[in-house]
């Protein structure tokens, strides 16, 4: 698929707020105390025409962690050299911070020992080895005090866990390279300057001559300043470390900064990475729409930032329309010209399959025939939830299990395979199984605990479905899946107005479903309230327009405001788009009664008929499809006829009141058309007798809590 231009709609990256100036150097430690951005931004921006600025590419946002060293020297490169006895990893010698390449430099190759010492950090993190890296890397930093060290050994801490150790090395002062004012760089020798240490609340007390010749990473390069942000992340410390980050994206409008300028080393801008963590940040605050245009911005950005595309794809942030207009308009050929058509493609398949069914089927084949991808765990992930979409559950199944085949756990996957087995009624006994593996194999990932749940509510154990429920969305609050089923197990135990709330949370929390809006819909009419239920399915409507469960709620609605013509074609449309589904026949019967029920209101007694007879053909004990079938022969004046129907439908549910009525009137009629004798073997005296046995027999029976007709199924139940 070739990649389009941007559309008038396109997402437009929102203006950047004034900032407060200051007439003092930002990135000076005795400057300020605020962790935030704005200082490094003002030095970059401001400066970038500067060649004596030090740590100037460290500086820029338009450059990823590629060049970042596992060896250099405290200021100085060696180039290196063609033997092959040197370690592949002497080779690799540019460093976080960008510094250029001194004059008069040796080229002899030799190492010293602290060259050594970085080899083995490095060796040391590639074999997970991380105790040793942090080791060894404490003591290259206590010799060098050098910047591009002491992020390394920060990168290794993260690793580890120690998030605070790892924080407090990037936001404590490092000596810097400052200018002689003869264009020349002065180098702070190894060792020359101790470590310096942070007093309370890390404020550091310096003489201000010291200021100018110390500073902090997290003002010395924008690749520390992400880190430590991660690190208070990790550390429940979200206020900190929006503030580390900014509200807003301070590179925003700066000369190399935009959607159209190209990582100019080929990797993920760290800008682009930074945006996708303040849009984690501002998930965690509860402020949704702006953690949004914080993922929109990042993929705008960089379209290589997968993880900004899975929080607004993934976390339904965003409606399937606005989903395709975005995706569709990223500036792939911009960003990355030779890779363009495969990452839009790529980001495609993983789109909501409600709409664009032909170019998903191209999308999916293309990747197939041109890119070799027929066995790839995400793409046949793409073809199941196309299958699911179309609640052809059997057939999504078979490629679920393909899936897992090839990988343990897939993620997209799973909440798929799981939903399939909860709809296929023959694999139950397998999800028991399944959700056992899972809590055994992976016990801290929230989809264990909810197949768990799922396998409780196939079981109708409400109450101990909901508790796995209230556990997955604990473990991972942007998981819908468990969401929509927590409010199920509400629903399924009639408490209508417990699932209201619950699917309206739902709601309010992926914006881009509508299956929260339809479910809320559905308990409205239960609780007969008509004008929220109306508002609800609309809405639910102008998001999705192809479900057949919303479309029969629709009819419903209609039908209760009397419009009977438009129930009637809501229901036709309803019972076309299940023609592919591969769910029960038994799913849809309310739907065919609900069918005849209009043609009935509208006299059409032999189109009602056809429909009460498919009800019949379906389940032949259907209470409600031979009563209204009776009512049908009734009015057709075919009294016999309608008599037999209504003593199936009693033989189904003896004390219905309402049937008992229709036959007593039935009966009426026949008698006044001649005796009791032809209407009930035994007379008028035997027939009553018979009612009265009846009634007896299944007093204790009406006593028990019936279920109501409704219109809600299994089919209702989508825990996917």
């Amino acid at each position: 698929m070739a990649s389009t231009p941007p559309p008038a709609g396109t997402f437009v990256v929102p203006p950047v707020p004034r900032l407060p100036s200051t007439a003092r150097n930002r990135s000076s430690v005795g400057s300020s105390f605020s962790l935030g951005p704005q200082g490094m931004v003002s030095s970059f921006t401001g400066d970038t025409s500067n060649a004596s600025l030090p740590h100037a590419f460290a500086l820029d946002p338009n450059r990823s962690l590629l060049h970042s060293s596992p060896r250099s020297s405290p200021r100085r490169h060696r180039r290196a050299q063609d033997s092959t006895s040197r370690h592949p990893l002497a080779n690799h010698t540019v460093d976080v911070f960008q510094d250029s390449e001194l004059a008069g430099e040796s080229e002899d190759g030799e190492w010293g020992m602290v060259d050594r010492m970085r080899l083995w950090r490095h060796d040391a993190l590639m074999q997970h080895l991380y105790e040793t890296a942090s080791f060894w890397g404490d003591k290259i930093l206590s010799w060098t005090s050098d910047p591009n060290d002491a992020f390394w050994l920060a990168q290794t801490y993260f690793m580890i866990h120690q998030y605070s150790r790892a924080e407090r090395l990037l936001t404590r002062p490092f000596p810097v390279v400052v200018p002689n004012g003869k264009g020349k760089e002065i180098e702070a020798q190894a060792g020359s300057m101790p470590r310096l240490p942070m007093g309370p609340a890390g404020l550091v007390k310096l003489p201000e001559e010291l200021h100018p010749s110390v500073s902090r990473l997290v003002d010395m390069s924008v690749a520390c300043r992400y880190l430590a942000a991660q690190c208070q992340v990790r550390q429940g410390n979200w206020s900190d470390a929006l503030e580390m980050l900014g509200e807003a994206n301070p590179f925003r409008h700066s000369e190399r900064s935009g959607a159209a300028v190209p990582n100019v080393d080929g990797g993920i801008k760290v800008e682009a990475s930074m945006c996708h963590l303040r849009g984690i940040l501002m998930l965690k605050l509860n402020r949704g729409e702006q953690a949004k245009l914080c993922f929109m911005e990042a993929l705008t950005l960089d379209v290589k930032c997968y993880d900004a595309f899975s929080q607004l794809i993934g976390g339904e942030m965003m409606t399937p329309d606005e989903e395709w207009e975005f995706v569709q308009g990223l500036a792939y050929k911009q960003q990355a010209p030779d890779d363009a058509d495969f990452i839009q493609l790529m980001y495609t398949s993983h789109l909501r399959k409600y709409r664009h069914e032909e170019e998903h089927a191209l999308t999916r084949q293309r990747l197939v025939e041109d890119y070799r991808l027929s066995d790839n765990p995400d793409v046949l992930s793409s073809f199941a939830d196309a299958l699911y979409t179309q609640r052809r559950w059997a057939d999504c199944y078979v490629i679920t299990t393909r899936i897992l085949e090839l990988v343990t756990f897939h993620d997209a996957t799973l909440p798929l395979h799981i939903a399939c087995m909860y709809h296929l009624s023959h694999l139950r006994s397998k999800l028991f199984v399944l959700a056992h593996e899972l809590v055994d194999k992976e016990p801290e990932n929230p989809i264990s605990w909810y197949a768990v749940g799922v396998w409780y509510l196939s079981a109708d154990k409400w109450s101990q479905a909901r508790q796995y429920f209230s556990k997955t969305s604990l473990m991972d609050p942007r998981f819908a899946p468990a969401w929509i089923a927590f409010a199920h197990t509400f629903a399924m135990e009639r408490e209508h107005d417990h699932a209201v709330t619950a699917y309206s949370t739902c709601a309010r929390m992926f914006l881009g479903s509508h299956l929260p809006l339809l479910f809320i819909g559905m308990e409205q009419i239960m609780l007969s309230n008509h004008q929220l239920a109306d508002e609800a399915l609309h809405a639910a409507h102008a998001v999705c327009d192809s479900d057949p469960l919303l479309i029969n709620e629709l009819g419903v609605m209609a039908f209760t405001h009397g419009d009977y013509q438009e129930a009637v074609q809501l229901f036709e449309r309803s019972l076309e788009l299940a023609q592919v589904t591969q769910s029960s026949e038994r799913s849809w019967t309310a739907t065919y009664l609900n069918l005849g029920t209009c043609f009935r209101k509208l006299k059409a007694y032999e189109k009602a008929k056809e429909n009460y007879q498919r009800v019949l053909e379906i389940e032949p004990q259907h209470r409600q499809g031979l009563g209204f079938l009776g009512m049908v022969y009734h009015f057709q004046d075919e009294v016999d006829k309608a008599i037999v129907k209504y003593h199936e439908a009693l033989s189904v549910d003896p004390i219905n009141n309402h049937i008992i009525e229709l036959l007593n009137l039935a009966l009426e009629s026949n008698i006044a058309c001649g005796s009791w004798e032809k209407v009930y073997p035994g007379g008028e005296e035997a027939f009553r007798g018979m009612m009265a046995s009846l009634k007896s027999k299944f007093t204790k029976k009406g006593d028990e809590a019936r279920l109501g007709d409704g219109n809600r199924s299994e089919e209702a139940m989508n825990v996917g």
